[in-house]
């Protein structure tokens, strides 16, 4: 039986597409990555991954070691989660922010939670930052897992990312003023997008305002402007633009987990250090 600490910095690199961003989900250096790879490109005897400056990518027995690799650490959940001392169980009303739930983190996360937690129920609210928020504050929800509100320390801070410009492959500015696709306010990543613009005295218009993801990457893709999200969520098909390109460079934002109790119930710290250990 291979390694699971192996085989799941296998799929962190595979799911990261490079063993930096491995490396910080797992919270280890960079060089335990490495040093991973090579124990278990020993024990499979094959090589798993093909390297580049810029990207690492599954070699064809990496490929078909994915399904393998996911079964691997799927078995071990089950187990653990079977002959655990004491079956959480309850419902929890967990709100996502709507740029993590329409990438593929949220799907490995609620797999790998299901497997380890079988009798935990959950009620998804997806929804932008600052009306999850809201509804934690209402008591409407018991945790969610959004971008961090300016002045709010509050909060365990899962991953800290910068923000990066979106546009079309193709697009190419055009008149006096930047065209700008955004969320509706309040939102907290058209807020930071505006300032940074004011800050560097940069001229814009909101070409597009929408309340869903999939309704602005439609309209990015489509060349009616740009925008910004986490570097780590970038959907496929949009192009990152860089200051070479004449913006300014936006600010960092923290996603983070917040309870709306100070003392949550057992299944919701469960979930919480669950999502702090793979992300």
């Amino acid at each position: 039986m291979f390694d699971p600490h192996l085989v799941a910095t296998f799929l962190a690199i595979v799911e990261e597409g490079n063993f930096t961003a491995a490396a910080r989900r797992l919270g280890v250096g960079p060089s335990t990555i490495s040093q991973h790879v090579r124990r278990l490109e020993q024990e499979t005897g094959r090589r798993l991954f093909t390297r580049d400056t810029h990207r690492v990518a599954p070699t064809v027995d990496g490929e078909a070691f994915v399904d393998l690799a996911r079964r691997i650490v799927e078995a071990q959940e089950r187990a653990r989660a079977y002959f655990a001392a004491s079956e959480l169980r309850g419902r929890i009303r967990f709100g996502v922010s709507e740029d993590f739930a329409l990438s593929p983190l949220l799907p490995h996360v609620l797999r790998r939670f299901s497997a380890r937690y079988p009798s935990i129920d959950l009620e998804l609210r997806v929804g932008l930052s600052t009306e999850l928020h809201a509804l934690l504050d209402d008591a409407a929800i018991d945790l969610l897992f959004a971008k961090r509100r300016p002045q709010d320390e509050r909060g365990v801070t899962v991953w800290h990312d910068r923000l990066v410009w979106l546009a079309a492959p193709d697009w190419s500015a055009t008149g006096a003023a930047l065209p700008l696709v955004l969320y509706p306010p309040p939102s907290i990543t058209r807020a930071l997008v505006l300032q940074s613009l004011d800050a560097a005295g940069i001229p814009w218009r909101v070409a597009c305002t929408c309340g869903s993801l999939g309704g602005l990457r439609a309209a990015i893709a489509a060349g009616l402007g740009i925008s910004a999200q986490s570097s780590r969520l970038v959907p496929e098909g949009l192009a990152t633009l860089e200051e070479a390109d004449g913006l300014p460079s936006l600010p960092h934002v923290d996603f983070i987990l917040l309870t709306a109790t100070r003392r949550p119930p057992p299944a919701v710290r469960a979930i919480m250090t669950f999502i702090r250990e793979i992300m």
